[in-house]
């Protein structure tokens, strides 16, 4: 079954030396002080949504669609600032979740979700998600890091971000959202050991 998860990010053909210096040495301050105050709010408030909603699901099998709207902008959001962030894109990320580039991402809203499976996740998702998938994305994580730091000096000196390391990395983001929508109550359909775009779409 092919995941509900749809991410894509589009690649930029050149990008700014100015704005990568001014991203890795204020970054913290023009980026991660306005949107990360009001992200660890909407975080908290993400939090206390899919509370309610695991709650929603196990009594009636559905993830509220304003709810999981909500969480679906959460997401888009954050990875819209992790893209500015990780030299990938020079759009100064907007205060919001709406739809827009450079990010591409969707859930395919579920029309019932499984009582069990729910149950099955709360419980037993640390084992037989958490480990396997864990571990191999730990490695991979390890891997983009370093793609990343070399990327970094490309675009010092040629202002652009080696296209196969920019695709890379965008698969490792879309293997980390399949497995995330999973654990976050939003969908039935395991996770593929695979960030590839094919089996998405």
């Amino acid at each position: 079954m092919k995941s509900p998860v749809k991410f894509d990010l589009t690649y930029p053909e050149s990008l700014s030396r100015g704005t990568l210096l001014l991203k890795t040495f204020f970054g913290w301050l023009y980026v991660g002080i306005p949107h990360g105050i009001v992200l660890g709010l909407y975080e908290i408030a993400a939090c206390v949504v899919l509370f309610i909603a695991w709650w929603v699901i196990l009594f009636t099998g559905k993830f509220p669609k304003n709810m999981f709207d909500f969480i679906v902008k959460y997401y888009r959001w954050s990875m819209r600032v992790g893209a500015y962030m990780a030299f990938m894109s020079d759009i100064y990320p907007p205060f919001n979740g709406e739809e827009g580039e450079p990010v591409k991402f969707d859930i395919e809203y579920p029309e019932t979700l499984s009582r069990g499976t729910l149950l099955l996740k709360t419980f037993f998702g640390w084992l037989y998600v958490g480990i396997p998938h864990g571990i191999i994305l730990a490695l991979y994580g390890i891997w983009v890091d370093i793609l990343l730091f070399i990327a970094w000096w490309v675009i010092l000196f040629t202002g652009k971000f080696p296209e196969n390391m920019f695709k890379t990395i965008v698969n490792y983001i879309r293997w980390c959202l399949r497995v995330g929508v999973y654990m976050s109550l939003m969908t039935d359909v395991y996770p593929p050991f695979s960030g590839e775009k094919g089996e998405i779409e």
